[in-house]
């Protein structure tokens, strides 16, 4: 067998491919960003023909880096930013439009259209979803409404949908000469199209929102040969595992039992507990969303919080403020000051998502007086990422019955040790960092790698997982509380901002 898996990660920010060994270590990896394209205020976009050659690129790189040809990889895994939305023409391969980015918040005047009759929650007891402008459905409704000839080229499945994980398996597999036009369970049941107890598209739920059923993509297991690469620089490499990235994540983490749980820290942050193979209905704002499917057997559930805006906001004090020159350089400042100056910066830049999920509220930056100074705002942005996780660990808590002991972490922010130590001091618990922090990716080289027998079994999975690092809070409890209190408070001074 072949000594290597591969694993792209499409994430939010860039494509990367990294390539592992047996025991889940990095051979190579490289990375491209693509770019950001904000046309209007609220309005996120991906260039997704920019992300397809970015694929290619980054795959030939990482081959070149380890000096290994293509046949070295017994398979590749697939892993995407989830709910990122386009429609493409089956015929030329161009999409209709930019892809609709899952924080783009266009879709607002949607979610109160349908949200008019029967609420916000009118459909989380069949896809496990609120309505939201996060979905992906409601960026499909939008497409059709909005693109010239989308609705027409939908219905007769002249033009596709799919979420990031569609776009890159279709083109890599022969695009539009008979590329697999599909999507994994755990992208599917981000759509909010899906029915969580059959995995499957729902007549209902295509009707409610009136999609076309010919444009969809079919539905298949996370980890399954699904078919042979035919183009690019992995051209005969077969793709045999898809995952949407927080659940890769989940996988990679070999959070694999009910109530083990992660958080991912990139652009936004993303907190999953397995619930097994039944799902847990939230009460607490939280989603209900597929884990994985591997193979024949039954889904695997988990109980997701995901929040908007946490690694993205350090690129907006880069990007857009100018207050730092790279997002390295925010650690060092914000350690340069003993707190944050009572300064609160809460990054609801397209509303805020688990567990209040307010589409009106929009970033406020609370708590300044002339002693505030861009130290305290780079600390209060870390610490904004942390404040966000305690909120959604204890809606986790509260819907799961099951506290806290340890909260395993990966993605982007984890090496930033300031944030770290900041996220136990605020959960009084402690933070875990593993040896390979690229889980994501991971999960998608273990989803594929299963799948043709590189592994044998879960339990070589989790051997592979070992400590770096370990966090534990040092905070005392009345301090904690001042610091809650105050981060609630700014949260509330950031509803209704929008007027709806």
């Amino acid at each position: 067998m072949p000594s290597y898996i591969g694993a792209i990660d499409q994430g939010t920010t860039s494509t990367r491919c990294i390539i592992f060994d047996q025991r889940g270590r990095v051979v190579a990896m490289a990375q491209k960003e693509h770019r950001q394209l904000t046309p209007k205020p609220g309005w996120v976009e991906h260039d997704p023909m920019e992300i397809l050659a970015n694929t290619h690129e980054v795959a030939a790189t990482a081959l070149a880096k380890a000096n290994l040809p293509p046949g070295s990889l017994a398979a590749i895994g697939l892993t995407n930013q989830r709910e990122t939305t386009l429609l493409w023409n089956r015929r030329t391969g161009q999409p209709l439009c930019n892809a609709l980015v899952w924080m783009d918040a266009r879709t607002e005047r949607l979610v109160h259209r349908f949200a008019a009759t029967g609420g916000k929650d009118r459909f989380r007891a069949k896809t496990g979803l609120p309505l939201a402008t996060y979905f992906s459905a409601l960026k499909l409704l939008w497409i059709l409404e909005n693109v010239p000839g989308a609705r027409a080229q939908a219905a007769s499945g002249e033009a596709l949908f799919g979420t990031m994980d569609s776009w890159l398996a279709w083109n890599l597999t022969g695009g539009a000469q008979g590329g697999l036009h599909i999507s994994d369970v755990t992208n599917a049941s981000r759509t909010m199209l899906i029915s969580l107890a059959t995995c499957n598209w729902d007549e209902e739920m295509l009707a409610h929102f009136n999609i076309p059923r010919a444009c969809l993509p079919q539905i298949v297991p996370s980890s399954t040969p699904h078919g042979t690469l035919k183009t690019g620089p992995l051209a005969g490499v077969p793709l045999c595992g898809i995952l949407g990235d927080q659940q890769a994540a989940l996988v990679g983490q070999t959070c694999l039992a009910p109530g083990e749980a992660k958080n991912t820290y990139g652009t936004g942050s993303f907190l999953l507990m397995n619930t097994g193979t039944e799902p847990v209905h939230s009460k607490a704002g939280l989603l209900t969303t597929i884990a994985y499917q591997f193979g024949s057997g039954r889904p695997h559930y988990a109980l997701e919080g995901a929040i908007a805006i946490t690694g993205a906001l350090v690129q907006w004090l880069r990007d857009n403020l100018n207050l730092i020159a790279t997002a390295a350089e925010i650690e060092p400042l914000a350690a340069s000051v003993a707190d944050n100056g009572d300064v609160y910066i809460v990054p609801a830049f397209s509303g805020l998502y688990a567990p209040y999920w307010n589409d009106s509220a929009r970033g406020v930056i609370a708590g300044l007086t002339r002693y505030a100074t861009r130290a305290h705002f780079a600390r209060a942005a870390l610490e904004a990422t942390a404040y966000q996780v305690r909120d959604v660990v204890e809606a986790m808590e509260a819907d799961s019955a099951i506290p806290l002991t340890v909260l395993k972490t990966d993605g982007g922010m984890v090496m930033n040790e300031l944030l770290m130590q900041f996220q136990a001091d605020m959960l009084g618990v402690p933070v875990m960092r593993p040896a390979i922090s690229e889980t994501t990716a991971l999960g998608a080289a273990y989803a594929a790698g299963l799948a043709v027998g590189y592994w044998r079994d879960i339990g070589e999975l989790r051997a592979n997982w070992t400590l770096d690092k370990t966090w534990s809070p040092r905070m005392d409890s009345a301090q904690r509380a001042g610091y809650l209190k105050s981060w609630k408070k700014a949260v509330r001074r950031s509803f209704d901002w929008v007027d709806t």
